[in-house]
């Protein structure tokens, strides 16, 4: 029925105004919103960061991977990355010209080896810079100081399962430089070492299957005889790591 007072048209012009200005209104937020899209959008990929991804720095091929304090390795540190960062390690790191050097808190002869070398060769897994530089320069320099045979041969059984699992890494960087601190340590302990060998094997034996890493393997091996002496059990466990190189295993 059409009611007093209004007459038909005047009331389906109303109605047909209403939906339009409906329609106008949801046009202008459809408009608004793809317009926020695409500024967002716009300001993301000109950003300087996504920049660089997309066009890396030539620089960016020099410098080795660094810890970026806003990722997520910052959130969940490994142990030694921990220990670091709240001063556990009384050294650090001095950033040279041509190379870097450690800077120790007080002279390393009057460093406790207990916990500290241990701690050292735990970072040897780390993978990141400072970290990489740190625990391998660190446990060098700590075996160098005076004294530090009586002081690394008490640490040998808990010692050789660190290296062990850095020469089971699957990184090449990581393995390396637990190739270079097994040498380092057999220097120090000498014969000592023999009787704990043969626990490295298996980190030595899958490493041969790589070219590039039996010549230092190989290298590694006639240190560790040389520094090992001629004991029965040296010998033994030189027989079968050449057998190994061999291919005869």
């Amino acid at each position: 029925m059409q009611k007093p007072g209004c007459p038909a048209s005047v009331e389906l012009r109303g109605r047909v105004t209403g939906n339009c200005d409906q329609r106008t209104s949801a046009a202008a937020q459809i408009k608004q919103r793809t317009a926020i899209q695409r500024s967002k959008s716009t300001s993301s990929t000109s950003s300087p960061e996504s920049v660089r991804k997309l066009h890396p720095r030539p620089s960016d091929k020099l410098n080795p991977k660094t810890i970026n304090p806003f990722g997520e390795q910052s959130r969940a540190p490994s142990a030694f990355a921990a220990i670091y960062s709240k001063g556990g390690i009384p050294c650090r790191l001095v950033h040279g010209s041509v190379k870097h050097r450690l800077q120790w808190e007080c002279p390393p002869e009057n460093l406790p080896f207990d916990p500290l070398l241990i701690t050292l060769a735990e970072g040897l897994r780390e993978t990141k810079h400072p970290y990489t530089f740190v625990s391998k320069e660190g446990f060098r320099e700590l075996l160098l100081v005076k004294g530090a045979p009586e002081k690394a041969i008490p640490l040998l059984p808990r010692l050789i399962p660190i290296l062990k699992a850095a020469l089971v890494h699957s990184d090449d960087g990581v393995f390396e430089r637990g190739l270079s601190a097994l040498v380092q340590l057999s220097i120090v302990v000498g014969p000592s070492l023999n009787d704990h060998l043969k626990h490295v094997l298996t980190g030595l034996s899958k490493r041969l299957m790589d070219k590039k890493f039996k010549e230092p393997i190989t290298s590694t091996l006639q240190k560790l005889e040389q520094h090992g002496g001629s004991h029965r059990v040296a010998s033994s466990v030189w027989s079968s790591l050449f057998k190994l190189i061999s291919g005869e295993y």
